[in-house]
């Protein structure tokens, strides 16, 4: 909501920041437009000046008849008035319990320079209720008023200039879409600087044997799809998953703001997840031609699958199965509230405990297992807690992609970011100056040059992942912050795709329509097809292997031939030899842990670390705002990462006193689907 201010006892004047219709004053009279607020909340009062007045300026809130300054009810905020610099608004931080009307009286010293006609001030009860609800106290999106309250006088009173200069440190999604948001909100100010020679992170299409885009010849190194929406068995109801809703807003958002041009279009088109004649995990079994059997076939006739392994218990397994679902909960009911509103699930998750835990130590300490049987049912070397948002992503019953490849979102960033872009420049350190309050990133041109190159900002907003963050030079962070660039764990992820003369697979019998299986090859973990173009006469490729976890750090190990020759092997013997007949020699290799600009594929906290530091990243240190999915509530997701940007750019915006343009981004890329 916009406050506005008018005086008219020759100090200063309060105006609408949009029109610049006068409104009527008279001396000594601060009148407001609108005459109404909410408790509880947080509002920009705009100003501008009718004359040259210089000196201490307070604003305060009381009683209309108030006489003194004393009788207030709280004060609004002080400042020093210069000629030169004359702040355009200031912030109103209503407190809960102003649930009077009164009015604003601002005074110069012991002068009464003005009063504003009565203020109706509303309880606000829904918003209390909301966060009650839905928010964890973790995001300043939710509470702002908390946020707010929390800084010095001077520093939530006073706004800042728009012209404030900001570094985004990283080009990946969260840097990218904080640059669009900082434009959409009139801060032009920003340079994004980006250690490697493209943007778009962790987004990593590979257009194989030297094809463009519009040649489908292609696979995704990094994230590959959107779920869309479950279909609810129990009740028969399908419903949005709302998170990555925000993925196809930013798709909409940059079309327009690239006037719709097909050389930069963001189109998405469906994502084929599952698909019966996908290879399946058959535990060693083949059929007699060698292949592996399809998940269709083995649904239809469970002997094509070798026995698993038996635990050496199996009732202490199953009871621990039937305990760990308990405990978890995880309900149909809990399953919508995820795909409802991410941000409840999290809050309810978190006073479960769940993320206390991981499997194996819920199994073992809190039901006093085995080892063997917590080692069999949770797996002993998996120590992430028991967020279960994943399980409704990969519930999804319908999922979409991006036409030509996800690379096509940070191309279309490119023409709106290219002439405040630097690439190659590898930062390594951020460093607080005391005395102007700024924040400066360097960087070596030269890698042995002892004395390093810098440039200052305003504000720093760190994109980068902590595995990279964690090997800089950092200023003297809070105990709790630092500990999470430090400590913050990540999974290790590899890919290798695959490039044939023909779509094969899709003449097979039985045909592979697109989907992913996991298969029981060792170091292959799971075998994707493409989604797009179909049937097509096209060559086409394969992402022969996506394994994550342990087994990816001992294929990352592997030389890139040891690596590509093994997973060519297992494509022969996958699908035949017609593998081998097909198979054209060109290849395309991720592995993330090694990857020089990113060290880790995503962010995956280990039991306790996730609830412990999320608040540390809602607080700005030293000018310094972190953001990337690994800040998030889940992770792994683009999702996380634009996610992240909508909450770190809130942040700024806020400790620059600029409310409504906070407000705005909130209710533009949240409050359109998620009830706040």
């Amino acid at each position: 909501m916009k406050t506005i201010i008018t005086a008219a006892s020759a100090a200063l004047s309060l105006t609408h920041g949009v029109s610049s219709s006068p409104v009527a004053t008279h001396s000594n009279v601060i009148s407001f437009k609108p005459s109404e607020v909410t408790s509880d909340s947080v509002h920009n009062i705009y100003v501008s000046y009718n004359d040259e007045f210089e000196g201490p300026l307070r604003v305060v809130y009381g009683s209309c008849d108030m006489s003194a300054q004393y009788e207030m009810h709280h004060e609004v905020g002080s400042t020093f008035l210069r000629r030169s610099s004359r702040p355009e608004r200031f912030v109103w931080v209503v407190p809960e319990d102003t649930s009077h009307a009164g009015c604003l009286h601002a005074y110069s010293g012991s002068s009464l320079i003005g009063r504003s006609a009565p203020i109706t001030v509303k309880r606000n009860i829904r918003k209390r209720e909301d966060i009650s609800q839905v928010a964890d106290a973790m995001g300043p999106w939710f509470d702002g008023v908390a946020y707010m309250q929390s800084k010095t006088n001077n520093d939530s009173f006073v706004t800042k200039e728009k012209s404030k200069k900001i570094a985004i440190v990283g080009g990946g999604m969260s840097g990218l879409l904080t640059s669009l948001l900082l434009d959409s909100v009139g801060i032009h100010n920003w340079h994004i600087t980006e250690s490697s020679q493209r943007i778009g992170g962790r987004i990593r299409t590979k257009y194989l044997n030297g094809t463009t885009p519009d040649q489908y010849q292609y696979q995704e190194m990094g994230p590959m799809r959107f779920p869309v929406s479950v279909k609810y068995p129990d009740t028969n109801e399908t419903l949005d998953i709302q998170d990555h809703k925000m993925v196809f807003q930013l798709g909409d958002t940059l079309n327009k703001l690239n006037g719709n041009k097909s050389s930069v279009e963001v189109k998405f088109i469906n994502w084929i997840q599952s698909s019966p004649n996908t290879p399946a995990n058959s535990n060693g079994y083949r059929l007699p031609n060698g292949r592996i059997p399809s998940t269709a076939q083995i649904a239809a006739n469970s002997s094509l699958r070798n026995p698993a392994a038996k635990p050496a218990d199996p009732e202490a397994a199953e009871l621990a199965s039937e305990e760990m679902e308990d405990f978890i909960g995880f309900t149909p009911d809990v399953s919508r509230s995820v795909a409802t509103n991410i941000y409840k699930a999290h809050k309810e998750a978190v006073e479960k405990g769940i993320f206390q835990w991981s499997e194996a130590a819920y199994i073992k300490y809190a039901l006093n297992m085995s080892a063997d049987t917590a080692d069999f049912v949770g797996g002993s070397g998996d120590n992430s807690p028991l967020w279960y948002y994943d399980s409704v992503y990969f519930a999804a019953t319908t999922w979409k992609t991006i036409d030509k490849g996800l690379e096509s979102l940070p191309r279309a960033f490119y023409p709106l970011v290219k002439d405040r872009l630097t690439l190659g420049r590898k930062v390594d350190g951020l460093v607080h100056n005391a005395d102007t309050g700024k924040i400066s990133i360097t960087w070596r041109e030269d890698p042995l040059a002892m004395e390093p190159e810098s440039e200052e900002y305003d504000y720093a907003v760190v994109a980068a992942p902590f595995s990279k963050v964690r090997l800089w030079n950092l200023p003297k962070y809070s105990s709790l912050l630092s500990r999470a660039i430090s400590s913050m764990n990540y999974q290790q992820s590899c890919k290798v795709a695959l490039h044939y003369k023909t779509r094969f697979w899709e003449h097979l019998s039985p045909p592979i329509i697109g989907g992913c299986g996991s298969v029981d090859i060792a170091g292959v973990g799971s075998v994707c097809y493409p989604s797009y173009q179909i049937n097509s006469s096209l060559p086409g490729v394969i992402l022969a292997s996506y394994t994550s976890g342990t087994p990816a750090r001992s294929l990352a190990a592997l030389s890139t031939t040891d690596h590509v020759a093994m997973m060519q092997r297992a494509m022969v013997e996958v699908h035949g030899p017609i593998a081998a007949e097909q198979w054209t020699g060109n290849y395309e290799r991720q592995c993330w842990e090694v990857d020089e600009h990113q060290a880790g594929a995503w962010a995956a906290p280990f039991a306790g670390q996730q609830d412990l530091y999320l608040p540390a990243y809602y607080k700005t240190e030293f000018q310094t705002v972190f953001i990337g999915e690994h800040t998030s509530y889940t992770h792994a997701w683009i999702f996380s990462a634009l996610d992240s940007a909508v909450r770190g750019t809130t942040q700024v915006l806020l400790d620059m006193g600029l409310v409504d343009e906070a407000k705005e981004v909130v209710e533009t890329w949240m409050g359109r689907w998620i009830h706040i």
